[in-house]
């Protein structure tokens, strides 16, 4: 872990303090530990057999930029005078004669000294004196300059003059650029992008990039000293004895994921000697080298004008193709990585985090962060912090489910329904029906009662209190990776505008207080006009959804009617299951039509806002995105829990739709298990899809371009095997991670998140089948970056952004909606007012369901006259379901009192439930720190440590420079 510090100007604050912390720590001369190795040299962050890929030689490179320079001349675009329109290709002189991948093995490139382990140092020689360039393609033709950057183009393009007034500006950048035609295509070019030494210095100072501090590193854990050495051994002499975790990663086998406990200080050259430069090659890590390049990519001008600059511009009017960060190898390897070591970064995340056999591991989160970035690092790791807390909620799920498993055919309702024989129940149609038996539907009732029992009510409360324990206990493990990953003093640059948004508004300008420069400005008036109208569209797709809901509850209603009339009796029979079947498979069908559609429309209506920044448009679009396809998703969900069967009517008095059909109306038992089929379906084929369109699409994508390829014999030179294609032709046939990043990848995972526990109480079943996903979906990622996408651009962040209050506001609902669906859509609440009020043991006190619920079934349904309805049934009375007076009594069909006592008792329950609720998620989230107070206390003595090192090393440096000089110094602050 590299840990943060103060800033490298904070040492100028020290006037007034002592000139020696030897004082503070002076108790014992503390030697660097294995943890702290990596601060003295960054060769040791890399294994020794990853060298001959990952270093570049020793020597310094004083005349880089002269030599880059001359290289250039002969590669550069040189401009003409304009002549006519059918010239304009021939005004730039390109090099597109250059033979492909044409590397020699001059010389022999020294290696790094063998600090990792001895096991390491066991690599072939032959393999250890292969040429990088040859084997990887990963360097300019020379063998040296390691290409950090890949642009591509056409040459058939007609953009030539933006692209080379591009060229030539990158390279008075300080950057080094040499072509390369591909193998596969005739007409595609790649261009290399270098950074050298000194521009890398450059824009490292620049962006504040913070490197570690060249001061040895000090032990910082005093608990240690408190608590005994003998103690501590003690404690590692127990944890040997002990079976070792199977889950935890092998660091014999991942050299990479070494601590890197060192301070870091943001980069200066002025004050270059304070950090440890031992190889300049491996100073900068290859995601920081793509950063920095494709921050001077992203500020480089193509034409006059203030506009005029940026390769998304460039990518946007096509004068090129792509722009990426090459792969640093390919991911697999003939040899054993457990003989031969990882060849590259990317093969060691394939062995250790992309195969399907370690899917019980761990994830390598330093090696993500470091080949990937901050960002995605953060993805994988809210992704697994996420799947770890899914394991207690998936097992208490189970429990509860298994308890209503057990105690199915001992359950007294269902025991009643099973056993009622004589109870006839009124049709459900009123022309072609017939009375059915309650006894017909019994193994519909043993299903309810799997979801709906005396579990239920523990496991909503239990999921309520788990999404907030889980969303407080990731902001401390968040707090934990921003301090490991050095992000906590870091602050997000000054992002650029949007191409779109300078074009729409660049005749108003407005100075930025941030930055004090001009900038185009977008007025209130235009923007709050704007606004309406992507509202607008929101609550037209919003009631699309509902119109669509609308036609699946039509559909229901004439199902129900053709099942309970058809001549098939096992259909005849199960109407219920087959008309919740048969609905839920075709409100699917329109989910993911749907959703298709929405997409297209939330991009329309963000790009019609106009947002300023990129990070406004990811925010604007992954909202509507939610919004949309949450209540695509739930909409149906939403009805089948709280308005099924609530206006259904009574027998004689339905309510109809159109005059035409009835309306639906709740089995015996209870409406429970409409919801859960619902959601088991819904979340099941939805993950289905979801897997193989992350996965199995871009590998029938891939799959069609090498077919593609092999069929037009190259479009080149022939090729006869795709090892020997290099790095930057592999890369350009994979395909590009999606446009809006990681928004599919957190939305899927929010929407299920939402499916997890906003109707729990009525699916316990649903964080198993979550986790199980989940297992899945880590190895899914990390397969599809690792092997299937183009290296994205290393992109940093600090949270998960506008996700982590989406989270929040889920957990809000989930409480009223867990409240709702136990009170209303189960029998909870009737069965418990029955024990206490009208059961055998109303004046007993409650004792056991089987006694105090003898007769419940029997008390829920109500009488009817058929002769009110039918005049030729052999039946005068059957049965319906609901809290109404007899039709001999005085007030036929009216409402009882059990009906109000069990409507008082839903209202109360309801408010005792959330209240209760929302004071246990409170408490939680104020006993639970948002950062570990070892944390704070450790980044406060760190900074402390690091001005007084700051101050020390800036001292030696003033004392050194007078020795050298002759001059006499003395101890006080120069």
């Amino acid at each position: 872990m590299v840990h943060h510090s103060g800033s490298i100007q904070s040492f100028k604050q020290q006037k007034g303090m002592h000139t020696s912390i030897s004082e503070i720590l002076k108790e014992k001369s503390l030697k660097p530990s294995r943890r702290s190795l990596p601060c003295l040299a960054q060769s040791q962050t890399h294994p020794i057999n990853l060298n001959h890929f990952l270093s570049v030689p020793l020597t310094p490179e004083p005349n880089a930029e002269v030599e880059g320079l001359s290289q250039s001349i002969s590669n550069s675009c040189s401009l003409l005078p304009p002549q006519t329109a059918e010239d304009g290709k021939d005004q730039c002189v390109e090099e597109s004669e250059v033979t492909p991948c044409e590397t020699r093995a001059e010389e022999t490139f020294p290696l790094q000294k063998p600090v990792t382990r001895v096991k390491l140092e066991a690599r072939p020689n032959s393999i250890q004196r292969k040429n990088p360039a040859r084997s990887s393609g990963l360097f300019f033709r020379e063998g040296k300059k390691r290409i950090d950057y890949i642009l591509v183009y056409k040459k058939s393009s007609p953009q030539v003059e933006k692209r080379c007034t591009f060229e030539k500006n990158l390279r008075a950048e300080g950057l080094m650029l040499e072509k390369e035609p591909s193998l596969t295509n005739n007409d595609i070019m790649f261009v290399k992008v270098h950074a050298p030494w000194e521009t890398l210095c450059k824009y490292a100072e620049q962006m504040n990039i913070r490197m570690p501090f060249r001061k040895k590193c000090y032990f910082t854990d005093w608990k240690s000293k408190t608590l005994g050495s003998r103690f501590h051994l003690r404690c590692r002499q127990i944890k040997s004895w002990l079976p070792r975790n199977p889950m935890k990663l092998d660091k014999e086998a991942l050299p990479d994921l070494e601590d890197t406990d060192c301070y870091t200080a943001p980069f200066s050259r002025a004050r270059m000697h304070h950090f440890t430069i031992n190889n300049r090659g491996t100073f900068f890590s290859n995601s920081t080298r793509s950063r920095i390049v494709h921050h001077v990519l992203q500020r480089t001008k193509y034409e006059e004008g203030k506009s005029k600059m940026g390769i998304i511009r460039l990518l946007g009017n096509n004068t090129y193709e792509a722009a990426f960060p090459p792969h640093e190898g390919g991911y697999k390897s003939r040899h054993p990585i457990k003989t031969h070591g990882a060849q590259n970064h990317r093969h060691l995340l394939y062995e250790r985090w992309a195969r399907w056999g370690i899917w019980y591991k761990y994830q390598p989160l330093d090696l993500i962060r470091r080949y990937f970035g901050e960002k995605i690092g953060l993805y994988f790791a809210w992704l697994g912090w996420y799947t770890g807390m899914l394991i207690p909620a998936a097992l208490v799920g189970v429990f509860v489910f298994l308890y209503g498993l057990f105690t199915m055919d001992s359950s007294q309702v269902s025991k009643e329904i099973c056993e009622a024989n004589t109870t006839i129940m009124c049709p459900m149609c009123e022309d072609t029906c017939e009375p059915w038996k309650l006894s017909d539907s019994c193994v519909y009732a043993k299903v309810t009662h799997l979801f709906d029992n005396g579990g239920t009510v523990f496991f909503a409360i239990f999921m309520a209190i788990w999404a907030t324990v889980f969303l407080e206990f990731w902001k401390r493990r968040r707090a934990e990776l921003t301090y490991d990953w050095d992000l906590i003093d870091w602050e997000e640059e000054e992002e650029e505008l949007r191409p779109q948004f300078e074009a729409k508004y660049s005749r108003v300008e407005r100075v930025n207080p941030i930055s004090g420069k001009p900038e185009p400005f977008q007025p209130f008036s235009d923007k709050l006009s704007r606004l309406m109208v992507s509202v607008s569209g929101i609550f037209f797709m919003i009631s699309l959804v509902l119109t669509a809901v609308f036609a699946v509850v039509v559909f229901r209603l004439i199902a129900m009617e053709k099942f309970a009339s058809l001549n098939w009796y096992f259909v005849k029979k199960n109407w219920q299951f087959a008309t919740s079947g048969t609905g839920v498979c075709i409100n699917f069908m329109i989910i993911m039509s749907l959703n298709v559609v929405y997409e297209k429309v939330a991009y329309l209506l963000t790009n019609l806002e106009h947002p300023r920044t990129d990070s406004e448009w990811e925010n604007s679009f992954s909202l509507k995105m939610f919004l949309f396809q949450f209540v695509n998703l739930n909409s149906s969900t939403f009805y089948i829990a709280f308005f099924l069967g609530r206006f259904a009517g009574r027998p004689g008095k339905y309510n109809k739709l159109f005059n035409r059909w009835r309306l639906e109306e709740c089995h015996p038992s209870g409406c429970l298990i409409d919801l859960c089929l619902q959601m088991g379906v819904i979340m099941f084929f939805k993950q289905i899809w979801n897997n193989f369109m992350e996965l199995g699409y871009p590998l029938l994508q891939n799959w069609w371009s090498r077919r593609k390829m092999k069929k037009r014999g190259g479009g080149g030179q022939n090729v006869e095997n795709k090892a020997q294609l290099p790095q930057w032709d592999k890369d350009w046939n994979l395909q590009p991670m999606n446009a809006h990043g990681l928004v599919d990848e957190y939305l899927e995972m929010v929407l299920q998140f939402g499916f997890t526990t906003i109707f729990v109480a009525a699916f316990p079943l649903a964080p198993l089948l979550a986790l199980l996903n989940n297992i899945i979906e880590i190895r899914l990622d990390a397969y599809k970056f690792v092997t299937q996408w183009r290296r994205p651009m290393p992109a940093r962040a600090t949270d998960i952004g506008i996700w982590h209050g989406i989270l929040e506001g889920i957990g809000v609902l989930a409480v009223i909606t867990n409240a709702f669906v136990i009170a209303i859509t189960s029998d909870y609440i009737p069965r418990f007012v029955y024990a206490f009020k009208y059961g055998p043991c109303r004046d007993k006190g409650y004792h056991h369901d089987d006694e105090c619920l003898q007769g419940y079934m029997n008390s829920s349904l109500s009488v009817f006259d058929i002769r009110e309805m039918k005049n030729d049934s052999q039946f005068r009375y059957c049965r319906y379901r609901d809290y109404r007076a007899p039709p001999w009594s005085s007030g036929p069909y009216e409402f009882t009192l059990q009906f109000w006592h069990v409507l008082a008792a839903r209202l109360a329950f309801i408010i005792v439930f959330e209240h209760l609720v929302y004071g246990i998620k409170s408490f939680i989230a104020y006993l639970i720190p948002d950062m570990p107070k070892g944390l704070c206390d450790r980044m406060r003595r760190e900074k402390y440590l690091m001005q007084e090192m700051m101050y020390e090393a800036e001292l030696e440096h003033l004392q050194k420079e007078r020795k050298k000089n002759g001059r006499r110094y003395h101890h006080e602050w120069p």
